[in-house]
């Protein structure tokens, strides 16, 4: 039974086997390095050496590049010859082409099979986070969802948050009264957040048949586990979006899955690559959440391994919690750039062999600075490693051969089409509608009374004296020239005016005292 991972050859030759653990697998990892170190190729062998040990993965493609993963490596690639040679220099005798079992998944349902997830299920703080609400607008998303809760009114899709909103502005005095000021101008925000969020593509992302966590962790006959490959570089012009559903998927995985303890391998390995754009301006309440998830989702046998450009784009708490790291070369340009690169220096067990602040700013492409827990989950001492080789093809597979792939799926129809049921924007809507009904109905049978009825009904009553009709022509006798200036006068001086003429006198009469 394969019990770790062949990562590459260390030592001063490259002949010192360096390797990951499986069960110390589910401690997290990390893997940095500046753009074209090599970081999309050690991704792509920790893949394949988790599917061949029988261990789910979950990765995004940002580039395109990881699809190569579901076909074999050639003889006829231009890098053969220098992959049979590094094989060589590290001993990686077995080396051997091979392609793994992949399954691939698209937001926007085109390069994959369909993600889905119910806005229920998303929740108020994360939409708040998708949507950058502020802090009053999350608030009312707040109400919305136990308002929700409380009327049995499911939230699947957008339209059905869309709906609620509108119902809440018409009936935000009630509602205020019971859970705080709920502002017309706050719910006009968070719908055109909605809106925007609609014309970048994400309203694909809610909705049902919502994805099934077994399907992202199945084994294939032959014993591999599934790689599951998320089409990203579409996703990642809406930053926001790609985050906020990584995210959610990590935290689906920690409330669902059982407690399995310190497990032999891990059940499940997720990477989240560009880490940084889950933590850029986000606030302590969602750092704090990924750090409670990140120590607590190890105990349910899932790995996570974050990939970014520079470990200071990972807060320190939860950095001190990523024990398996792979480190490419560091560029120092700037005295911020040489901070960064001491403290990430600073972070590893030190080798007598050679300095670690120079080793990362000097290893080539293909080349890094490992270490990886050993017994008793103790850090290793950090070596200069030599990444060992993919069997897979470097670089994306077709169109057509996606396609194909796809249409041989084992999943392939089950979230294809979309399941739209009863739900919060079908009952709000029929409740408008037999409002209306109900009105028309009581303003028909107002009209069919007769006029002493409605009379009655309208809460009109005679006294028997009638109040005679206004004419054009007046019994007065016209005023005199006289009385009418008097009255002029009299209604100026009760006026704004002759209050300002009396206040003047009287001012002047006392001052003269």
């Amino acid at each position: 039974m394969q019990d770790s991972i062949f990562i590459g050859g260390g030592g001063p030759e490259y002949g010192d086997k360096q390797e990951l653990a499986l069960k110390y697998a589910n401690r997290h990892g990390l893997i940095a390095g500046a753009t074209g170190t090599g970081k999309t190729v050690t991704l792509q062998i920790l893949a394949e050496g988790f599917s061949q040990a029988g261990v789910p993965v979950f990765l995004s493609d940002v580039k395109g590049d990881l699809s190569g993963l579901a076909k074999s490596g050639s003889a006829d690639h231009k890098l053969h010859e220098p992959f049979m040679k590094r094989a060589a220099t590290i001993g990686f005798d077995t080396f051997a082409y091979s392609a793994f079992p992949v399954t691939f998944w698209d937001l926007f349902g085109e390069q994959g099979h369909p993600v889905r997830t119910t806005v229920s299920e998303m929740g108020p703080l994360l939409l708040s986070r998708l949507l950058e609400l502020s802090e009053p607008q999350e608030g009312i998303l707040n109400i919305a969802f136990r308002v929700a809760d409380e009327q049995g009114l499911p939230l699947l899709d957008l339209k059905d948050l869309q709906a609620l909103l509108v119902w809440a502005g018409e009936n935000r005095e009630s509602l205020s009264l019971r859970y705080g000021n709920i502002s017309v101008a706050s719910i006009g925000a968070i719908q055109r957040r909605l809106l925007v969020l609609e014309n970048q593509g994400g309203a694909g992302l809610f909705g049902e048949p919502a994805l099934e966590l077994r399907d992202l962790m199945r084994t294939m006959s032959d014993g591999r586990g599934s790689i599951n490959i998320l089409a990203a570089d579409k996703l990642m012009a809406a930053p926001g979006l790609y985050a906020t559903f990584l995210l959610w998927l990590l935290s689906e995985l920690f409330e669902e899955l059982p407690e399995v303890g310190d497990p032999d391998k891990p059940k499940l390995v997720f990477f989240f690559d560009e880490a940084h754009l889950l933590f850029d301006d986000a606030p302590k309440a969602l750092v704090d959440k990924v750090e409670q998830v990140a120590r607590l989702i190890r105990s349910k046998g899932v790995g996570v391994y974050f990939i970014s450009q520079n470990p200071a784009d990972v807060p320190e708490d939860i950095l001190g919690q990523l024990g398996n790291r792979v480190q490419h070369a560091l560029r120092a340009f700037t005295a911020k750039d040489r901070k960064n690169l001491r403290l990430a220096a600073e972070t590893y067990r030190e080798n007598p062999r050679f300095s670690t602040e120079e080793a990362i700013s000097q290893v080539g492409v293909g080349e890094a600075v490992t270490s990886m827990l050993q017994n008793k989950g103790v850090p290793g001492i950090v070596e200069r490693t030599l990444i060992r080789p993919p069997s897979s093809q470097l670089g994306p597979i077709t169109t057509d051969e996606r396609a194909r792939l796809m249409a041989a799926s084992d999943l392939s129809g089950k979230y294809d089409t979309t399941v739209d049921r009863k739900s919060a924007y079908e009952i709000l809507t029929k409740r408008a509608e037999d409002a209306a009904k109900e009105a028309e109905k009581a303003e028909e049978a107002v009209e069919d009374l007769e006029p002493a009825a409605r009379e009655f009904n309208a809460g009109r009553r005679y006294s028997g004296a009638r109040v005679p009709r206004s004419t054009s022509r007046s019994t007065k006798a016209p005023p005199s020239f006289g009385s009418a200036m008097t009255e002029m006068v009299a209604k100026e001086l009760s006026g704004t005016t002759g209050r300002r003429i009396v206040r003047g006198i009287l001012g002047g009469l006392f001052k003269g005292r």
